[in-house]
């Protein structure tokens, strides 16, 4: 699948614009003589510590399709190719070079919780007066940097588990657990815990018991370059009932702005790849699209 949101736009929250890329000039098995991506990586990153150094920098000696420490440098997607001591985007050319933001070289790993449940009158499924399928609902966040409605989700933390950052995101955009006081935050990391099954100290092989993974892999996010990428890993977490998500006090916090429960249909408009994830859920819950 070829990524177009990473191609012949401005790089976002700047005037780089990008070097200009057709359909069948992005593989990098395509010879492209004149190729001259625009070099650009944001001064945001420098001196930050969750930020990689310069390749050139003698002090940088990463582990490139590994497991480098507690930084997973390995893609979903599998093997990715290296020039001139720099990971190649393994989708192919973005018309940038360099991270632009983000953080790591090659893959930057995220996840994204899909929480759902079914739209209900008084316990009972709405159906969807032209396809006679229930209308399925999805906890939506908008966020604050571009005011899109995305899924809420973040970047794993080196050392972290997949588990771990799917509930934290969870809580700290949707539930606001930043900035909640001691008596909410316990109450919300009880009823967290609750539904999206804890395991022990080592997640169980199951783990969130009800969650089911829909999608494991790159995703198609404008922040991308032709050196630094992002992957994800989504989950969908669904109530059956609503008799567990409707206990959550939904409340923006970190970089969300808004917080909502959004009806699933054929005209969301999401950020990045969020919306193909959700056509898996989609198909997933038979409900209406």
């Amino acid at each position: 699948m070829l990524h177009f949101k990473c191609r012949n736009t401005k790089y976002p929250f700047s005037e780089i614009q990008r070097f200009p890329v057709s359909d069948d000039q992005v593989s990098w098995s395509i010879q492209f003589e004149n190729y001259q991506p625009v070099e650009y990586t944001s001064p945001v990153l420098i001196n930050k510590p969750w930020a990689d150094l310069n390749v050139s920098d003698n002090n940088f000696k990463p582990r490139w399709n590994a497991l480098d420490g507690l930084i997973n440098r390995k893609s979903h997607e599998g093997e990715y190719a290296l020039q001139n001591g720099r990971p190649l985007n393994i989708r192919g050319r973005t018309g940038i070079s360099g991270r632009g933001t983000l953080g790591r070289w090659g893959p930057n790993h995220a996840a994204d919780p899909i929480v759902t449940r079914w739209k209900m009158d008084d316990g009972v499924k709405i159906l969807h007066h032209k396809t006679n399928l229930p209308i399925l609902q999805f906890c939506a966040i908008q966020r604050r940097d571009n005011n899109e409605w995305a899924i809420p989700g973040g970047m794993v933390d080196p050392g972290e588990t997949v588990t771990a950052t799917l509930k934290r995101e969870f809580q700290e955009e949707a539930l606001n657990s930043l900035e909640a006081n001691a008596e909410q935050l316990e109450k919300d990391r009880n009823l967290v815990a609750d539904f999206f099954k804890e395991g022990t100290e080592v997640y169980r092989a199951d783990f969130f018991k009800e969650g089911t993974e829909v999608y494991r892999g790159y995703v198609d996010d404008p922040r991308n370059t032709d050196n630094a990428w992002m992957e994800t890993v989504a989950y969908n977490f669904h109530d059956d009932t609503n008799s567990s998500v409707g206990k959550f006090a939904l409340q923006a916090g970190d970089d969300a702005k808004s917080v909502q429960w959004m009806d699933v249909d054929e005209n969301l408009a999401l950020y990045a790849s969020h919306i193909n994830f959700i056509k898996i859920v989609v198909k997933l819950r038979n409900c209406h699209w």
